[in-house]
């Protein structure tokens, strides 16, 4: 996980467009199960034509930079918050688009993958966010069990605090390529005046979320 130069300011727009609460005392029940004082809901940014543009645009920045060595030549969405996404950074990059299903579906060609794949292609999947990894390793393995290469995943949030997660990802042969983490989220909230005690709490969870966790329990 790195920070890029893009980072803060990606930040201060998901907090401008309300993407971004934070109930320290009412935390609340991620997709995962886990307790959380912290809650991002990219959904929001399919709202602000301004804002989710320039988001994009930074998007495609990193995904052409070369630190990031990624190779890929067709865009995948997961269902249902990466499909936007995905369409908006194929549109930018001028490059196919596919969305993979969470589940094959249930009538016609019970396909799970929507649009053409072909064997050896290689594959960017896009996705809203990261927490636990267990979604983004369930769409990859759809991709390549038709043949071709993903691996590959870049999203708008990575909450970056489960290292199980980082490592599960890594035993896979996953890289994770993310736009925004929680730390750039606090930074920009305590130089816009985040109370000193949410913002320990908050802190508090992102150094140790299982331990935090386990003091609410």
């Amino acid at each position: 996980m790195q920070t890029n130069k893009f980072s803060k300011e990606a930040a201060a727009i998901l907090i401008k467009i309300g993407a971004i609460t934070i109930k320290p005392n009412d935390p609340f029940t991620l997709t995962s199960g886990r307790k959380s004082p912290v809650y991002v809901d990219c959904r929001r940014i399919i709202s602000f034509t301004k804002e989710r543009k320039r988001l994009m645009e930074m998007a495609v920045c990193i995904l052409k930079s070369s630190k990031n060595e990624i190779n890929f030549d067709t865009i995948a969405g997961g269902e249902t918050a990466g499909i936007p996404f995905a369409a908006w950074i194929a549109e930018l990059m001028n490059l196919p688009m596919i969305y993979v299903r969470k589940k094959p579906k249930g009538f016609g060609k019970k396909k799970r993958i929507e649009g053409l794949i072909k064997p050896k292609q290689n594959i960017l999947l896009v996705e809203d966010l990261a927490t636990d990894g267990g979604s983004k390793i369930s769409f990859i393995n759809a991709i390549r069990d038709t043949g071709a290469n993903c691996n590959i995943c870049f999203v708008i949030f990575h909450y970056g605090i489960f290292q199980k997660s980082i490592d599960l990802l890594k035993s896979e042969n996953i890289k994770l390529v993310e736009l925004v983490t929680w730390k750039d989220i606090l930074d920009v909230l305590k130089e816009q005046g985040m109370n000193d005690s949410d913002h320990k709490k908050v802190k508090s969870f992102l150094k140790d979320p299982d331990s935090w966790q386990n003091s609410i329990s």
